[in-house]
């Protein structure tokens, strides 16, 4: 097969054959395991030297419809509890497709009137939603990383700017460090981008009262006032990967406030909670911070990928990212163009299937989705309180379980390489996919739920397949 001109004819027909292998798959996801146990090996079958002469769009279609499809976890399944990932809604994933479809670039107005256009509803929408200020500016990205980076480069900028420097026209020479201050519960997404920006990931000091890593307020003030006025960055966590805590967002922004510090929420997933009533006093304050930052492709439940920054102060994105060429139009009122206010230029037309979820389940559906997680989360928490081989670590504040395997008869020397190993056996065995992280010096499992096919019949699978993995375990050690 030569140039994809040939197959122009044959559009139609490699479209029938993906919707036709999609809707069988989806048909059957909510009973398939979240991991084929076949799945490593068949991926690494997708090996070898690039083709002279290619298959053909159909050839290439069926090895990915095949065997591709097995060696792909069920992370859009309702067994699928890692790294709190969602799924996509039916109203998201058919808004995707028709995006892939359209393939509009969705930096420039001009390149993409509805991409703009819906970008620019959806952001008023969330902002709505999660009672944020409708004058702050914002932007879609691909995820909390990015969202992070966006965010923090606007702070960096405004540190700059306390110093009399713009610093992204002119760089950070020149200028003393910029302190940056969180608890123990900043994300890795999020020291990431404070190395990206030049600010340094060994910059941060974690200022954490516990183990768990909750923040030390009055380390904050002193730290604070040790920097006798000079501009900071504090980072504050809305929903802690491990246990699902949240940083005090209202202590915190009025201590950095009254010392001149910028307070960022990475509310990756616990920017979530201001959509229940029952659950927002935990991101209470988030309409005084300086920004804050959410994943869509987390509790939205849009397909990857998708994130969001808030920034107080729009003036910042625009002094950071709109960066023009001679070959773009005129800017012009009411036409938004946000390659302007985001890293990406070249950007995918994300806001269609963001925009889509919101118009067909609003406000109420997403408030009955996140609550019915919540009591999925505390009905896990139950099963392992009652249980007398599990041990919870933290009672759920969210979505997020933090518990490990604690039977009978192992010491506390002995646990953490027990439960090492059980992760491990979970992930292999596939039925259902958590994996360990360690949380208050203890290895232990975090399985999140936040994905909007999951109910009480998938989370009440967790324990009995750990307790039987974690039997074999203890079985095959003994012998």
């Amino acid at each position: 097969m030569t140039d994809p001109i040939h197959e122009k004819d044959l559009i139609e027909s490699t479209l029938q054959d993906v919707h036709g292998a999609a809707s069988r798959y989806l048909a059957r996801l909510d009973d398939l395991p979240a991991k084929d146990p076949q799945a490593d090996a068949l991926a690494r079958e997708f090996e070898g030297e690039l083709p002279e002469d290619g298959l053909g769009s159909l050839e290439a279609l069926k090895a990915l419809l095949g065997r591709g499809q097995i060696a792909a976890t069920r992370s859009a399944g309702p067994r699928f509890f890692h790294f709190v990932i969602g799924g996509s809604t039916p109203a998201a994933l058919a808004a995707d497709w028709f995006a892939s479809a359209l393939d509009n670039n969705a930096g420039l107005w001009v390149s993409s009137p509805l991409a703009a256009q819906l970008e620019k509803v959806s952001l008023a929408w969330l902002k709505d939603l999660f009672g944020l200020p409708n004058q702050w500016g914002g932007v879609l990205v691909t995820g909390a990383t990015m969202a992070n980076f966006t965010a923090l480069a606007a702070a960096r900028q405004w540190c700059g700017e306390r110093h009399g420097v713009d610093v992204a026209r002119d760089g950070l020479a020149g200028l003393p460090p910029v302190a940056v201050l969180s608890s123990g519960f900043i994300h890795a997404s999020a020291v990431k981008a404070l190395g990206m920006l030049g600010l340094g990931y060994g910059s941060v000091r974690r200022l954490a009262a516990d183990a768990a890593g909750r923040i030390d307020l009055e380390a904050l003030e002193r730290s604070l006032v040790s920097l006798r006025g000079a501009p900071a960055i504090v980072i504050a966590t809305a929903g802690e990967v491990n246990a699902g805590g949240f940083d005090p967002i209202e202590a915190m922004v009025d201590v950095a406030h009254r010392h001149n510090a910028w307070l960022h929420v990475d509310g990756a997933f616990g920017l979530y909670a201001r959509l229940s009533p029952r659950l927002a006093h935990l991101a209470a304050g988030m309409e005084l911070v300086d920004s804050v930052i959410s994943d869509g492709h987390k509790w939205l439940n849009v397909p990857y990928d998708s994130g969001f920054a808030f920034v107080r102060d729009e003036r910042l994105l625009h002094a950071v990212f709109g960066i023009g060429a001679p070959y773009f139009p005129e800017a012009i009122a009411g036409r938004p163009d946000y390659l302007m206010l985001g890293p990406e230029m070249s950007r995918r037309a994300r806001s269609i299937a963001v925009w889509a979820t919101l118009a067909a389940y609003g406000r109420s559906g997403y408030r009955e989705m996140v609550e019915r997680h919540v009591q999925l989360a505390r009905r896990l928490a139950d099963q392992v309180n009652a249980a007398d081989d599990f041990e919870l670590i933290e009672e759920p504040v969210l979505n997020v379980v933090c518990f490990r395997y604690r039977p009978g008869g192992v010491s506390d020397d002995e646990l953490d390489e027990l439960n090492r190993r059980l992760g491990q056996a979970v992930i292999d065995d596939g039925r259902v996919y958590f994996g360990t992280t360690v949380y208050a010096g203890k290895v232990a499992f975090r399985p999140a739920i936040s994905n909007w096919r999951t109910s009480d019949v998938e989370v009440d699978e967790i324990l009995p397949i750990a307790r039987e993995l974690g039997a074999r375990l203890r079985a095959g050690a003994a012998t």
